[in-house]
């Protein structure tokens, strides 16, 4: 039986058979693995949390697409790696969306379309912003269950976010040599805890010490004995900071900047290491600690030296720190640990489209930055519970999307089920069940759920 092609787009023939394609499949999704997402977001009401951060002032009675829905859309777009509004006009009809934005498919009618989807963004308010900023700390409480942590290694970051046009708040930043926003990250691990937009003429640290206030005393209102070590490079080092965490039985350890006076204080490492190098001919490596206390701090702090001699040259490095151990092991266990950080920023900025920040209201900028946030909650939750133990239980954001979320299927809908036939040829068939039995596994709602 010959079947009808409309408008066929014609292709090089096999063994004299024509080879043609059309858009006319039907009810059929790309990204039927999403059903995984969705089952993360139900056990942790992450959506529904931050639905009711945010007032909706229409008119209810004439409403067609609710707000719950408006940023499923957004939300699950993103994980699956749609970055721009202008996706949505075509995947308003695809059935995978209709389905896990849980407006299903009762009236067969599209979702919300970009402009709808963009005037959602723009009617954020700073309060609402707020609201959201907590869910995720709280995510976070929640995600441990009955059992509280030992100790809490915050490691904050700051990255660029490029401009690309007259928006607001839109300043030029000298050391990335252009227009930019400059975001902070505050990350425990993988986990994501703050995502917070800023302009690009101020200083690494701001607002720094008021965001590791507010953690802190969060986290210890849950777990009173909990330790808590503030990580950062030496964009961070600033000396209230630094005092605060002193006062507050914080413990820190953080890059210093080299100037004349610390390699004086460092050189009878550094001779040390370059006699040894003249000597070898290979790369050495020496640690040591004195006590260091610049023009603008109320007292000395114990810094430690990495003096290290390469054959490129010199690589002397410093961190100040009030933690007790070994030097070679607070840099080399400690410290240094904070450099997969940038994996994390990497994946949300990159792959989850954080630096899609092209509206020219700043509150809507933060807001993306924040929908891009949730994005990465869930797919990192998946990774951390559903793939624990398998070979991708450290794999990145790209790579579970493809494996995981883009699959083929069609979708049949009935009047009592939406049944999807998920590609047959798929070779992460096991590992899909796997993980669709983990997240079966834990009642929704569950606190130990992560």
């Amino acid at each position: 039986m010959t079947e009808c092609i409309t408008n066929p787009i014609g292709f090089s023939s096999v063994s004299r058979k024509k080879i043609q394609a059309d858009f006319n499949g039907g009810k059929l999704t790309s990204d039927a693995g999403t059903l995984l997402l969705r089952e993360v977001d139900r056990h942790l009401g992450l959506i529904d949390q931050l639905n009711d951060c945010i007032p909706d002032p229409r008119n209810q009675a004439l409403v067609i697409h609710q707000q719950r829905t408006l940023l499923a859309q957004r939300i699950f777009g993103i994980a699956l790696g749609y970055e721009d509004l202008n996706d949505h006009q075509t995947l308003r009809d695809d059935p995978l969306f209709q389905t896990i934005t849980e407006r299903g498919l009762r009236d067969e009618q599209p979702l919300a379309s970009p402009p709808t989807l963009c005037r959602l963004e723009n009617r954020i308010t700073r309060e609402s912003l707020v609201r959201i900023s907590r869910i995720f700390v709280e995510q976070f409480i929640a995600s441990y269950g009955p059992t509280p942590p030992e100790e809490l290694i915050l490691d904050f970051d700051a990255t660029d976010d490029r401009i690309h046009g007259d928006q607001v708040g839109r300043f030029f930043h000298g050391y990335y040599d252009h227009y930019c926003f400059l975001p902070l990250y505050v990350f425990c691990g993988d986990q994501l805890l703050v995502s917070y937009l800023r302009t690009s003429q101020i200083d690494a640290a701001k607002h720094s010490r008021a965001i590791v206030k507010l953690l802190v005393t969060r986290f210890r209102q849950v777990w009173p004995q909990v330790r808590i070590i503030f990580r950062g490079d030496s964009g961070f080092c600033r000396w209230r900071l630094m005092r605060w965490c002193d006062r507050h039985d914080v413990g820190y350890i953080l890059g210093l900047a080299k100037n004349s006076v610390l390699l004086r204080h460092a050189e009878r490492w550094t001779t040390r290491a370059e006699e040894r190098f003249e000597q070898t001919g290979g790369k050495q490596r020496l640690f040591g600690e004195f006590r260091y206390a610049a023009e603008t701090w109320e007292r000395p702090r114990r810094v430690i030296v990495k003096a290290e001699r390469l054959s490129q040259g010199p690589n002397t490095r410093f961190v100040v720190t009030n933690l007790s151990r070994q030097p070679h092991a607070l840099y080399d266990e400690l410290y240094c640990q904070r450099g997969d950080m940038e994996n994390r920023i990497k994946e949300q900025q990159l792959y989850l489209y954080a630096d899609r920040t092209s509206c020219h209201e700043f509150l809507a900028n933060q807001f993306r930055l924040l929908l891009s946030s949730a994005a990465y909650l869930l797919v990192e939750t998946l990774r951390r519970i559903g793939l624990e133990g398998t070979e991708f239980a450290h794999a990145q954001v790209p790579t579970i999307r493809l494996t995981l979320f883009k699959v083929a299927a069609r979708v049949c809908v009935s009047v009592r089920r939406i049944v999807f036939h998920l590609c047959s040829s798929y070779p992460w068939q096991e590992l899909f069940r796997r993980v669709a039995a983990r997240l079966r596994a834990h009642p929704r709602g569950d606190p130990g759920f992560g």
